[in-house]
């Protein structure tokens, strides 16, 4: 100790005399009087002197040499530091130092010893500064990573070590700078699908990610647009997180699982609005209001989100979160059920951002309301997966390749339409190269059916098939049925658009094992299911086979009984069929089954090329309760189109008399306020085509015949929780035909008419024969609600431009039709 005279504040003069004195301690700086411990080698410590309560300044002691030996890594010092109290050991840890080199300045004996310690990058590099007293005390840890350009300060003075590190650069170890999700736009020109998405390698997709590509997609009517912004996302998700690929596929399209899993949410809208009133803080009331003027849910539910105050902000969602929720709901069964359903919606609810709850309430609800076709997204899957692989072929080599690949996803699909099998083989087993291969006919699993082109009348026929053999079938007023046995001898009936029917038939799986041959281990079968009278052994119409049970019916009070007509054989023993001739696939259904009268029989059919024996033909069809005749090449180009509208397959319908070749199945897009008689109801209604191309509904005619009184009460009670505020984006149509009230795309009527006229008010199929003016229908006259079709498989612009053109009067004018003869993929 000096022998200074002690008072509570030193002078001024003080600091500036060359005095010893407590060193001082600044904040950022540790007070260390022990040695450095490198590679946990011990270091050589000296014995501590004497200890004080706390530190004092003493007189200058002998400097002491701090030394690093870098070819044995160790590093020793001396210290002698007097303390009378045990002071804790400290400790620093760092990540593993490369190229590090001391240098150690002294510049006179009076001025304190630098030593400088530069480390140009530390990687885990660890290092302890230990002091060693006769108390033990535990050790504090500091981590840093990865340090670039750090430099280390050691001072020391009066026998006191200071340790001062500065940091002056700090990279991070991944380089890839993260868009704000607010910013997210997979529209963007030049699209990085690393670059510029808004999440890093190996996370979960962000749910808000998938909602700014889905609005984007609503506000954009091109379709090839619309592929464009999916296939950029889908391209991130492929490269970031492609586990999360099948699930996003999912969501795109409104599903939790393949069709023909029957797996449905099954919510009702009170049950969401309930749950939105809960989590938002709002009334029902209020929400039926908002409802009844905006009529989306989704928008509603936005609205009331984002006027809600939250205290905490929740964390974000992901695609897989929301995806196994909404998964989770729709398996949910039994005793309170809805209030549980109702409890999952409230969790995701209070998560939702922006768009996020738009998206989230219409995937409950049931429609997106975005004009995404299933089509298009598999054409913007196939692109990804594409423009990901094959980036840098030239323009021409990667158009063409684009082609190929959309054909080979889209073929794909239709034999196996599963997306979980399907993103499984393009992320993870060889992608397009294995794609035919691993995605193919499978027992269990429905394929896509092969549809029949319509047929004006038997010279169109013989133009088509020439002079060769064709078969001619009955064309049963039923339900298509795809019949599929297992290897395990479970036995599935699905329907045209691959719903699972086997729980609407409990007779048919009861009785069909008997018709199968005994060599039969797997198949699949193309037949059509009607209803049948036991004791008069005839045919009935489709609208008595209507009235069954549609879901999980009781074999017990089964009354309306069904008989199976086998047409086709797709599968056999492991061996798909598609690729063979008709005649060689009808040889082994014969072989392979066998008949059991009112059960199950074969399609009634001859085999002719001679124009009076189709003419009989026909006209014993008509007789015996069928709609006409499929005729059907058996040789020549005569394989199994799945999924195709083909001219291999023609239809010849006992309407075809009447001047129009086919029925259309149009889609209700709008109705008319009745007066009169029809004062309460709908008096007429806006139908429309579905262009594929476009993926929009273009509007064919206004439909007011063909109903019953009883009829118009009932089908415009089924259309009220269609009811939309305004047109969707992908209708088109013409202001002057501008209904009372518009409909959600979701009901299939089927429709008669007299004939087809161009017409500039109506838009169906324009620009197929008229630049300026589309198609209508003269004289339309309701038939029947088409409950087997979905709106996708609606009547097409390409089908009403064909129908047009086959007309005599057309014929006439043209002096040769003129009609594509390329098969439709529907």
């Amino acid at each position: 100790m000096s022998n200074q005279k002690k008072t509570n504040q030193p002078s001024i003069a003080s600091f500036f005399t060359k005095k010893d004195h407590a060193p001082i301690i600044s904040p950022r700086k540790e007070i260390v009087t022990s040695p450095i411990r490198i590679n946990n080698k011990e270091p050589v410590v000296s014995p501590s002197s004497d200890s004080e309560d706390r530190i004092l300044p003493t007189k200058r002691s002998k400097k002491r040499l701090l030394s690093f030996d870098e070819s044995d890594n160790e590093q020793k010092s001396t210290s002698s530091t007097e303390n009378k109290k045990k002071t804790p050991i400290k400790a620093v840890k760092q990540m593993k130092t490369v190229d590090t080199k001391p240098e150690i300045k002294e510049e006179n004996k009076k001025k304190t010893p630098t030593k400088t310690i530069k480390q140009v990058k530390s990687i885990d590099t660890k290092a302890e500064i230990k002091e060693e007293n006769d108390k033990k005390t535990p050790i504090k840890t500091v981590k840093q990573t990865k340090i670039i350009d750090t430099k280390a300060e050691i001072k020391e003075e009066n026998n006191d070590t200071i340790i001062k590190i500065e940091q002056t650069t700090t990279v991070p170890i991944e380089q890839k700078i993260i868009v704000d999700p607010q910013l997210y736009n997979p529209g963007k020109t030049n699209y990085d699908p690393m670059n510029d998405a808004c999440w890093k390698l190996g996370e979960n997709v962000p749910y808000s990610a998938l909602s700014a590509t889905l609005l984007l997609i609503e506000d954009t009517s091109a379709r090839l647009e619309i592929i464009r912004i999916l296939s950029n996302f889908f391209r991130s998700v492929r490269c970031l997180s492609p586990n999360d690929l099948a699930q996003c596929v999912y969501l795109c399209v409104n599903k939790v699982a393949p069709e023909y899993e029957g797996i449905e949410l099954g919510i009702g809208e009170t049950i969401i609005m309930k749950a939105i009133a809960d989590s938002t803080g709002r009334t029902l009331e209020q929400l039926k209001l908002d409802y009844k003027s905006k009529g989306d849910l989704g928008l509603v539910a936005e609205a009331s989100r984002s006027t809600q105050r939250t205290m905490f902000k929740p964390k974000p969602l992901t695609v897989s979160h929301v995806y196994k929720k909404l998964k989770e709901i729709a398996q949910l069964t039994g005793n309170k059920s809805q209030q549980r359903k109702g409890d999952i919606i409230k969790s995701i609810l209070v998560s939702c951002q922006s768009h996020e709850t738009r998206y989230l309430v219409r995937s409950l609800v049931g429609k997106l309301r975005i004009g995404l076709a299933e089509q298009s997204m598999l054409v913007a899957l196939a692109h990804a997966c594409i423009r990901n692989d094959y980036s840098n072929l030239k323009e021409t080599a990667l158009k063409e390749r684009l082609d190929s690949g959309t054909l080979a996803v889209k073929d794909a699909f239709c034999q196996c339409p599963s997306y979980d099998i399907l993103v499984d083989v393009l992320v993870n087993k060889g992608g397009l190269d294995n794609i035919k291969e691993l995605c193919k006919a499978t027992p269990g699993i429905p394929m896509k059916p092969m549809l029949a082109h319509p047929s004006k009348g038997i010279d169109e026929i013989l133009k088509r098939c020439g002079q060769s053999e064709f078969a001619c079938e009955y064309k049963y007023d039923g339900e298509r049925a795809q019949i599929h046995l297992t290897e395990q001898g479970n036995v599935y009936i699905y329907s045209r658009n691959s719903e699972n029917n086997t729980s609407k038939y409990p007779d048919i799986i009861e009785r069909i094992p008997n018709a199968f041959q005994p060599q039969v281990k797997s198949l699949i079968l193309d037949g059509e299911c009607v209803a049948y009278d036991i004791e008069q052994k005839k045919l009935l119409p489709f609208q008595t086979l209507s009235t069954r049970k549609r879901k999980d019916a009781d074999i017990k009070e089964i009354k309306v009984q069904v008989c199976i007509f086998a047409f086709d054989l797709l599968y056999l023993n492991g061996e798909s069929l598609v690729e063979k001739p008709f005649r060689e696939r009808r040889r082994l259904l014969h072989e392979s089954l066998r008949c059991i009268p009112g059960e199950l029989v074969f399609a009634e059919s001859r085999t002719t090329s001679n124009i009076d024996e189709i003419n009989m033909y026909l006209e014993q069809s008509v007789k015996d309760g069928c709609e006409g005749l499929m005729v059907k090449t058996l040789d020549d180009d005569a394989t199994y189109e799945i999924a195709k509208r083909s001219h291999k397959w023609l239809k010849l319908k006992k309407d075809y008399l009447d001047g129009v070749g086919d029925t259309l199945d149009l889609v209700v897009i709008g109705g008319y306020t009745g007066t009169g008689k029809r004062t309460g109801v709908y008096g007429g209604y806006l139908l429309a085509c579905y262009d594929k191309d476009n993926e929009e509904y273009q509007c064919i005619c206004k439909l007011g015949t063909g109903f019953t009184d009883e009829l118009l009460v009932s089908l415009g009670q089924s259309l009220e929780p269609h009811i939309i505020p305004k047109p969707l984006a992908y209708y088109r149509y013409s202001t002057s035909l501008t209904p009372d009230i518009w409909f959600d795309a979701a009901k299939v009527w089927e429709v008669k008419c007299a004939d087809l006229s161009l017409s500039p008010n109506h838009h169906a199929a324009i620009g197929l024969v008229d630049e300026g003016k589309g198609i209508s229908l003269r004289f339309p006259r309701f038939l029947r609600e088409r409950e087997d079709k979905s709106i996708e498989d609606a009547t097409s612009a390409e089908q009403v431009a064909d129908l047009y053109r086959r007309q005599e009067k057309i014929k006439k004018m043209d002096g040769d039709n003129q009609a594509d003869d390329e098969d439709d993929m529907y």
